[in-house]
């Protein structure tokens, strides 16, 4: 029954395939030649031969659509043959037999590319861009002179009178950062302060219909809000609604910009927008972002394509700053470089001062704008640097002190081009504590019901979100008028490497803790093989009655929890690797504990999927059905290879594509034996090269072998491949050999397996090449020489000392003491090559780190790879990096 369901199913589709192809063709007759002018009836010279052409055209159309559908015809015999239980190799654990690329069309179709399509790539940057990052960075000086009471920028002066015909407008914005962990973890800061910042907010909001505040970490928001009672939720979406709360940007986290893939970027926006719209239904509209250690136009695109229209920015370098006060572009239309229209604007608020703590948000003048910083006031924890305090509002102050944040607010609104002023009021994790809210929101109404009371002072100051801001800038920019042309400029290009002061580049937190970095991107990959394996498991799993074992719930959670474990790494402080070494243990054994968890959703998901009868399902957790190839024992431990033991018997080697493209790869396992035999999906013998496993620099361990052999596999596809132990087998021993100098004490052993030949270092060049290209490495250090005969480059070692002053490159800077120098080492480095049918690879092993260059000489993506490994020891006072000079003139890079 079943069966015949699939080929009505099928039948169908390709009735539908037909029809749509046959209107396709009919409509692309009737638009390849334009009408003619001529009346219909009228037959000029040489419609007929037009007449002609469409008719060969249609021929051609028809002979492609009998292509497509024998293809089609033929994918469904096969999947009936599948269908049917009988195929070869019965006794094969119910795995499924057949190769899912028996399924594809035996002939692919191509299809057409107009030119059009890939203009922009042969153009060079954004046409229509009133500002090209590239080219301010060519013109600043980068110097940083005193600019007085603005350290970082000029002086500024007005006319009491600018604001006669058209008053200021003020908005001052309430909010508090929160990091989902830095110098205490996630956990602690919400114990500790988070949610009674969140439980004040109910309350102190409620009590003043003036009182706004914003938020934009779900990650804190969602925990919060799972401990509250309906009274609380009730309130919460009450003032949502009443526009006096604002969840901005609304991501699981505020994330770098530099570090994450745009994959996790992503993730952890969709995450917290879910869960927006779900519980508040709630779409944010307006991005903040603060904190990140520079700016990134990818997330602006993110944001744009994520319905967004408006954004604020604060970390850039303080040149940048500058240059754009002098200009007042500080506010602006951010375009992406390759777009040559205006799909992509988005407009951005760039926050002028050195950061969003409420001393410099009011104004020019830090010493001026803490006065107005009221948790500050006398008596409290915290006080002002320039050691002149706040002063309460009352009466016979409020004159003079409405005349003092007027004046920093009118210096600081010549840096714009409108009359509409944004003034942050906040800081990290501030209102806490239910004294804060009243300090902060009753003095600054006394000053608002003054300014507002006097219309001399042509002012209009009040609470306000980001998005009330951003409203009355449009207003006043004309930009709700179709067809106006707007006030703001055009910028195309990024903010990066963000400074704060002097030369303190923010490019040290590029590389550190690189080992949670990767486990990020290991993540990231699982979590992506793991929900497709899940949702086409899921779908299954409703087929049989034997299959409601499935543990579809739990999984869902664990996939959750991965989702949000990611989307937490992606904190400016996490993957940045900037948090406290306690902190840095705690996200990684969130990453770790959810890694352990999309294994078992991945195993439990391809056991349903590669089952060819459904009946024989059974679910036991205790004794998985499938296991990885790789196991890791803790968070801070390496994964290891498990080794595959090998029989006369099948092992079975489940294979996985999770990218929507076809895939040839090598992939490389580790077995107990060099006698092995590998066979494809569809049973044929495939050719495998055995690799030595290295206990050391030039001892083989004979506990474990790597075999590497090509597979293939369709989008989304699963491949089952057969390992075995046999005599003879199409398997081929890598060779080696290795290259060392009388100064390092190296000895080279035969080996039993593998045949290994001691040379000395020389000056003579290591080649290794393939059907694509010829690779040449120095014979003195192994590092690559000479790339193809038409590449000329080669890879360099160079160190960076670290500077003798008091500020030190560490987890944020970058701060060396000088150009790189050359790596230099004494004796020559232990260089093993290996030449082998799959791949060959030159590997050098130096002091300080090991280099390999892997060449592979089968159909690869990419046939060229690069892997090094640096023995980190503690207190190493230097840096090393790798050079690539090149000749090509990359202008800016």
């Amino acid at each position: 029954m079943k069966l015949s369901r699939q080929f009505t199913v099928f039948g169908s589709a390709i009735f539908c395939v037909v029809i749509f192809s046959l209107y396709l063709m009919l409509d692309r007759g009737h638009f390849d030649h334009p009408k003619s002018p001529r009346r219909e009836g009228t037959f000029p010279k040489g419609q007929l031969s037009i007449l002609q052409e469409k008719i060969d055209h249609l021929e051609r159309l028809l002979a492609e659509n009998n292509e497509i559908i024998s293809n089609i015809r033929d994918s469904v015999i096969n999947l009936s043959e599948s269908v049917k239980d009988g195929q070869r190799n019965p006794e094969a654990v119910n795995f499924s037999q057949g190769s899912f690329s028996e399924l594809l069309p035996s002939a692919l179709v191509s299809l057409t590319i107009d030119p059009e399509d890939c203009s922009f790539a042969s153009k060079s940057g954004s046409q229509a861009s009133d500002v090209q990052m590239l080219d301010v960075y060519d013109i600043l000086p980068f110097d940083n002179p005193d600019g007085g009471v603005w350290k970082q920028g000029f002086d500024i002066t007005y006319n009491e009178n600018e604001w006669d015909d058209e008053p200021l407008q003020v908005f001052v914005v309430p909010h508090s950062h929160n990091d989902p962990g830095w110098l205490k973890t996630f956990d602690d800061y919400f114990r500790d302060q988070t949610q009674h910042i969140l439980n004040n907010m109910v309350v102190k909001l409620q009590e003043d219909n003036k009182r706004k505040f914003m938020w934009s970490e779900i990650s804190y928001f969602s925990k919060w809000w799972d401990g509250i009672d309906s009274q609380k939720k009730d309130a919460v979406k009450r003032l949502i609604e009443d526009g006096q709360f604002e969840i901005v940007t609304g991501g699981w986290v505020m994330p770098d910009e530099a570090s994450p893939h745009y994959f996790a970027l992503i993730d952890q926006l969709i995450e917290g927008h879910q869960w927006l719209e779900k519980t508040l239904g709630v779409k944010p509209k307006s991005g903040w972002a603060v904190d990140p250690f520079g700016h990134s136009p990818t997330m602006t695109y993110l944001l744009k394509r994520s319905g967004f229209s408006n954004m604020l920015i604060q970390r850039v370098h303080y040149s940048v700053k500058k240059y754009f006060a002098t200009q007042k572009m500080l506010e602006f239309f951010w375009r992406q470089n390759w777009d040559l229209g205006s799909s992509t604007d988005i407009l951005c608020h760039m926050m002028p001062f050195y950061s969003y703590d409420v001393p410099h948000t009011c104004g020019p003048d830090p010493k001026i704008c803490c006065q107005f910083d009221f948790k500050r006031l006398p008596g409290g924890r915290v006080s002002c640097p320039w050691r002149v305090p706040p002063e309460a509002i009352h009466t016979g102050n409020v004159q003079h002190r409405a005349w003092m944040i007027l004046d920093q607010y009118r210096k600081k609104s010549k840096l714009f081009r409108t009359k509409v002023l944004l003034a942050p009021l906040g800081d990290d994790f501030r209102y806490s504590e239910s004294s804060e809210w009243d300090q902060q929101y009753q003095n600054y109404q006394k000053l608002f019901d003054f300014m507002n009371s006097h219309p001399e002072l042509h002012v209009k100051a009040q609470f306000g979100t980001l998005s009330d801001y951003f409203e009355a800038l449009r207003k006043a920019g004309n930009l709700e008028e179709k067809n106006s042309n707007s006030v703001f400029p055009v910028l195309s290009g990024d903010f990066f490497t963000y400074a704060d002061r002097d030369n303190h580049y923010w490019s040290g937190y590029f590389t550190s803790r690189p080992f949670y970095k990767r486990l990020d991107r290991v993540l990231e990959s699982y979590l992506r093989a793991a929900e497709m394996l899940y949702s086409l498991a899921l779908v299954e799993s409703k087929k049989s009655d034997k299959m409601n074992a499935f543990p579809s719930v739990d999984h869902y959670k664990l996939l959750t929890e991965a989702r949000r474990n990611l989307g937490l790494f992606q904190h400016h402080d996490a993957i940045t690797g900037t948090s406290k070494d306690w902190v840095v243990v705690d996200y990684g054994t969130r990453l770790f504990h959810s890694l352990m968890n999309l294994k078992r959703v991945i195993t439990d998901s391809a056991h349903i999927l590669i089952l060819k009868d459904k009946d024989t399902y059974s679910y036991n957790p205790s004794a998985p059905f499938l296991k990885m190839d790789d196991d890791q024992s803790s968070q801070d431990s390496l994964p290891r290879k498990t080794v595959i033991k090998l029989s006369i018997q099948p092992r079975y080697l489940l294979v996985y594509n999770p990218t929507e493209q076809e895939r040839f790869s090598v992939v490389s396992v580790y077995v107990n034996s060099p006698k092995v035999k590998v066979l494809s999906p569809s049973g044929k013998p495939v050719m495998v090269q055995v690799s030595g496993v290295w206990d050391g620099t030039t001892t083989v361990s004979h506990e474990a072998y790597q075999i590497s052999f090509m597979v293939h596999l369709p989008p989304l596809g699963l491949g089952v491949y057969q390992l075995l132990e046999v005599l003879n087998s199409e398997m081929v021993l890598a060779d080696y050999n290795i290259y060392t100098s009388g100064g390092n004490n190296v000895q080279v052993n035969p080996d039993k397996v593998f045949k290994i030949k001691e040379m000395q270092n020389s000056a003579d060049d290591i080649t290794l090449e393939n059907s694509y290209m010829k690779v040449w490495f120095s014979g003195i250090s192994g590092l690559l020489k000479v790339y193809g005969k038409n590449h000329q480059i080669k890879m360099e070692l160079a160190w960076y000392g670290t500077t003798s002053n008091r500020d030190k490159s560490g987890a944020y800077l970058f701060l060396p003491d000088g150009e790189a120098k050359p790596y230099v080492f004494t004796d020559p480095p232990t260089i093993r090559v290996t030449h082998g049918r799959i791949f060959s690879e030159v590997t050098c092993f130096f002091h300080h780190l090991t280099h390999t260059v892997r060449l592979y000489k089968v159909q690869e993506p990419f046939t060229i790879g690069f892997n090094s490994l640096c023995k980190v020891q503690l207190y190493m006072a230097f840096g090393l990096s790798h050079f690539i000079p090149t000749p090509l003139n990359t202008q800016h890079s």
